[in-house]
């Protein structure tokens, strides 16, 4: 054991964490959302790493960073003017040595117009093969929403990554009242499921789409 050998005198490989990395246009919470999903997990017997990816907007790493004290988990960062994919590897091997057994990859906003950082993106993804890819929008967004998951999806697929978003998670769900259609619609034309929906600031503000309540509001 003392060694790093097993029984058959292989050394003993380190298990790879899983990976989560969210994407998302401007202000719409990523940052937030990751630290939520960080608190669920730890609250949840998992030791999560946060990866500050986005290297690209001012204050990004040190907004992380407070997440990470609050939260007393550990962050992995590069700084800023970095390769996001690059970093994005080096914090997964990170994980890999220190046994954290979930890495959530904070990317920089980006309209989903902006072709350079959507290829950076797609690089970060592609490189990484990461276990999720979860899209970040809120709950009010509209029909516009169904727009930016479309071209996330694009950005992606002409990067190389072989499949879809694979979820959703909705932001200032707690301010949308009945109105879910938007969300019913971005599911249904992506398959992508609503993974989580935020409902507040705090870090347990966060909880699974309630289908039964969706169906209720929608023929109340």
């Amino acid at each position: 054991k003392g060694s790093g050998f097993g029984v058959f005198g292989k050394k003993e490989v380190k298990r790879k964490p899983f990976v989560i990395v969210m994407v998302g246009i401007n202000g719409v919470g990523k940052s937030t959302s990751l630290a939520k999903i960080a608190y669920y997990l730890k609250s949840n017997n998992c030791n999560p790493l946060l990866a500050a990816c986005d290297t690209f907007r001012s204050g990004a790493v040190e907004q992380l960073n407070v997440h990470a004290k609050c939260l007393k988990v550990p962050l992995y960062h590069k700084g800023y003017a970095k390769d996001p994919a690059a970093v994005a590897k080096a914090a997964i091997d990170h994980a890999t040595q220190e046994g954290n057994d979930v890495v959530l990859v904070d990317t920089a906003g980006r309209m989903q117009n902006n072709v350079p950082l959507m290829k950076a993106l797609s690089n970060l993804v592609v490189q990484n093969s990461p276990d999720l890819v979860l899209f970040v929008c809120e709950a009010l967004v509209g029909n516009d929403g169904m727009d930016q998951l479309d071209m996330f999806n694009k950005a992606l697929r002409n990067g190389g990554h072989a499949r879809k978003i694979d979820g959703i998670v909705l932001t200032k769900f707690d301010t949308v009242s009945d109105k879910v259609g938007a969300a019913l619609t971005m599911t249904r034309v992506t398959g992508a499921p609503v993974v989580f929906c935020g409902t507040g600031q705090k870090y347990n503000h966060l909880k699974k789409l309630s289908v039964q309540s969706v169906i209720k509001s929608l023929f109340s």
